[in-house]
């Protein structure tokens, strides 16, 4: 069995039409035709039906079809390894969840410390996005709840982040050195993007309900803390955050939330089967971090 029978057999699956599936590999329909049927007679087993009105997948060739898609996936995951690892300069792609949230930046730091000609690629999008990256060889490491993660994804935790909500300067809640969870009950509370972080919204939903209400979603939606931070500065919402994610934005305080407090868990994701130095550099950067400002001890001895 060829490689480039995979890919002819998967672009005519595509295609389900001979003519079609032949221009787009550049060959002669015959050649096609040949090869699909060397692969047949390879297999032992028939995976397509063929008359001179249709072609379709077969029982047999729906089922090679799912497990040729991975292969190819894995072939191309492996070439791009090789290229970068050949380039002139190491690159590293890096998935964060928004750029006001400051573990990452904190770890890539100290990586950069340790290879200064590393060239880090940021890729600022949620986590499920991230999985999906990670799974398909695009991405490199990622950061989030580690909830989401696949078998194929390896996660460590390194830290339990004290969750607090962001309030206009002159609101009710806002004079008081923190607030109760039940007192967001009548509060208009924005949510992320489902699509974006639904592991995080859900958190919060969940810390909602551990005290006996739903929150009172606020309609509309953002794509960044810091515009996030503005709707809370007119007054328009209350927005649950992180300690890790303060946005400077005039008019706003944060405040940690209590009666239950709660932490976000965060984890380092990256492939199991990736073996590539600079990725163990984060992850060592993040153990590291982790360890020396208390990420994980219990709330009331963490430093950072």
């Amino acid at each position: 069995m060829e490689f480039r029978q995979l890919r002819y057999f998967l672009t005519l699956a595509e295609e389900l039409h001979f003519g079609r599936a032949a221009a787009r590999e550049h060959i002669v329909q015959s050649a096609l035709s040949q090869q699909l049927q060397r692969l047949e007679r390879e297999l032992a087993v028939r995976l397509l039906e063929r008359t001179t009105h249709y072609v379709r997948l077969t029982p047999a060739g729906n089922a090679f079809l799912v497990e040729a898609r991975r292969i190819l996936s894995h072939i191309e995951r492996a070439a791009a390894a090789a290229q970068r690892a050949a380039s002139s300069a190491p690159a590293l792609r890096v998935g964060i969840v928004d750029a006001g949230y400051d573990s990452m930046p904190r770890i890539l730091s100290q990586v950069r410390e340790r290879y200064p000609d590393l060239e880090v690629h940021e890729v600022e999008t949620g986590v499920p996005q991230q999985v999906k990256l990670l799974v398909d060889g695009r991405l490199d490491v990622g950061l989030g709840r580690a909830s989401l993660a696949p078998l194929e994804v390896a996660v460590e935790l390194f830290r339990l982040d004290p969750l607090g909500v962001l309030l206009p300067e002159g609101h009710r809640l806002a004079g008081s050195p923190d607030v109760p969870v039940a007192a967001l009950a009548a509060e208009p509370m924005l949510l992320a993007e489902e699509g974006r972080a639904p592991e995080f919204n859900q958190f919060v939903i969940d810390l909602c309900h551990s005290v006996g209400f739903m929150p009172t979603v606020y309609k509309g939606t953002v794509e960044s803390i810091r515009a996030a931070a503005d709707l809370v500065a007119q007054g328009r919402c209350v927005l649950c955050v992180p300690a890790s994610c303060l946005p400077t934005v005039p008019g706003i305080a944060w405040r940690p939330l209590t009666e239950p407090t709660s932490r976000y868990p965060w984890s380092v994701l990256w492939r199991a089967d990736d073996r590539s130095e600079y990725v163990h550099a984060i992850v060592s950067a993040a153990r590291r971090l982790s360890r020396e400002l208390g990420w994980l001890q219990p709330a009331n001895h963490a430093t950072g």
